[in-house]
């Protein structure tokens, strides 16, 4: 146990660096970490040893490694979101009867990574794999909903107004609609969309956060609106939301507070 302080700090060098917009000086990581220039230097050297980090002598600063890397290759292999999500989307599929989906953010557009649906099911444009403009669906705006405003402005600049685009006439048409939007939906903790991906059909959606309260992934209940019409969605985004945070503590290993 007497290495665990040690440890927490190679962990807090590493989400610095990686979290960072390109290499730190010794001067800066030993700053924002709070910790002695002297114990820096010496923790640097012995992280840049086992080749989790890199010094770029030139410039005095100091970068991701190779073994920094190859554990984030080793992450993507190892499928952990959608093995964390799968029984719960699983669960929420027997519980609600209706298609569940598992999205993330790729830039301006939400990628569908999973789907569960009941045996027999009418199927989806957004299958697994599909990119759709994440404005307009659910999934997409409850993670764009707990970015910072200046994120939002960067992955939808207002003056391009054919950023915005429309599959059926509905949605956001504007940043400063879509931030309307956006603060509704964070005010009441979930997303919906009436008719924006394919006429007849609504979504409702939840976000999970990673260890640092950032969006990671959306659950998403997809269904035809004749089947639950507006009045009873807030019955029908409870056990999203319920979803959406057992993934959030599957993936931080703490219960949301």
């Amino acid at each position: 146990m007497s290495q665990v302080p040690a440890a927490r700090r190679a962990l807090a060098v590493l989400r610095l660096l990686a979290a960072a917009p390109g290499p730190l000086p010794a001067s800066a990581i030993a700053r924002s970490l709070g910790l002695p220039r002297s114990s820096t230097y010496h923790l640097l050297a012995a992280m840049a040893e086992d080749g989790f980090i890199t010094a770029i002598p030139e410039e005095r600063r100091w970068g991701l490694g190779v073994a920094a890397f190859e554990i984030g290759s080793a992450y993507l292999r190892h499928e952990p979101l959608e093995r964390l999500a799968r029984p719960l989307l699983r669960r929420l599929v027997d519980r609600v009867g209706e298609i569940v989906q598992l999205g993330v953010l790729h830039g301006a557009e939400t990628l569908y990574l999973l789907k569960e649906q009941p045996p027999g099911h009418a199927t989806l444009v957004t299958d697994v794999g599909v990119r759709m403009p994440a404005h307009l669906t659910a999934s997409g705006r409850s993670m764009l909903a707990h970015l910072p405003a200046a994120q939002v402005r960067a992955l939808f600049p207002g003056r391009f107004v054919d950023l915005f685009v429309d599959r059926t006439g509905r949605g956001p048409a504007s940043l400063r609609e879509l931030r309307r939007v956006l603060a509704e939906d964070a005010r009441r903790g979930w997303a919906v969309e009436d008719g924006h991906i394919t006429e007849g059909f609504a979504s409702i959606a939840a976000c999970a956060f990673d260890h640092t309260a950032h969006p990671t992934a959306a659950i998403t209940v997809t269904f035809r609106r004749e089947a639950h019409p507006p009045g009873t969605w807030p019955a029908l985004a409870g056990p999203v939301r319920d979803t959406a945070t057992a993934l959030t503590t599957r993936l931080t290993g703490r219960v949301p507070g």
